[in-house]
């Protein structure tokens, strides 16, 4: 077994967009990711299989639930939330924002750079 220590200041920035940018830890089962986000960065409402865990460390993150948005949520820094998968969710930074996600599975698509929801 091979375990590697890693400092955030060393993982690569990749820059989404240029409102948001991230840093990605992953392993085969489980990703985790550092992000940034300008002031009214949007998310658009999406799903996926992975579970995931959103902290928010400075700023507010107004997420809604369900595919019709009918559940809202404001976290702010010091807060997390853990999303069932598959469960419909949607985003809206309030200041600018940094966090930390994890998921499990890990996304592909944030591997393979299919997460175009991210990037219009």
């Amino acid at each position: 077994m091979k375990l590697n220590k890693i400092h955030w200041n060393e993982v690569p920035v990749e820059n989404v967009t240029p409102q948001m940018e991230r840093k990605l830890v992953y392993g085969e089962k489980i990703m985790i990711a550092r992000m940034k986000f300008k002031d009214g960065f949007e998310v658009p409402l999406h799903h996926h299989e992975s579970e995931q865990i959103s902290q928010v460390l400075s700023g507010t993150v107004r997420f809604w639930f369900g595919k019709d948005k009918e559940e809202v949520m404001d976290l702010h820094a010091g807060e997390t939330v853990v999303i069932p998968a598959n469960v419909p969710h949607a985003a809206l930074m309030i200041g600018d924002v940094e966090g930390i996600d994890t998921w499990s599975p890990i996304r592909e698509d944030w591997l393979d750079g299919s997460d175009d929801y991210l990037r219009k």
